[in-house]
């Protein structure tokens, strides 16, 4: 499993959970060119170790683990691993 940003991120775009990533799975960084023109941050699930520590780090709860993750929000499983696919 894996951890997935859903809409709460939407225009928020806080990157205190990249900060706490130990495996660097949260991207765009702000420092990354992507990163004014993304809507989100997004976690790539197939990098995610599903460690959590992103979780209490957003300020807008916008990180659940896959399994966690609300019914209406469900399409945002895809959203995460279609913006790595586009890379």
């Amino acid at each position: 499993m894996t951890h997935v940003i859903a809409e709460p991120c939407i225009g928020t775009k806080d990157t205190s959970c990249v900060e706490v990533c130990p495996v660097d799975c949260i991207h765009p960084t702000n420092e990354e060119g992507e990163f004014d023109a993304a809507d989100q941050l997004y976690i790539d699930p197939e990098t995610c170790i599903d460690c959590g520590l992103c979780v209490d780090e957003c300020p807008v709860q916008a990180i659940f683990p896959e399994e966690d993750l609300p019914d209406e929000w469900q399409k945002y499983i895809q959203i995460n691993a279609d913006w790595y696919a586009e890379e």
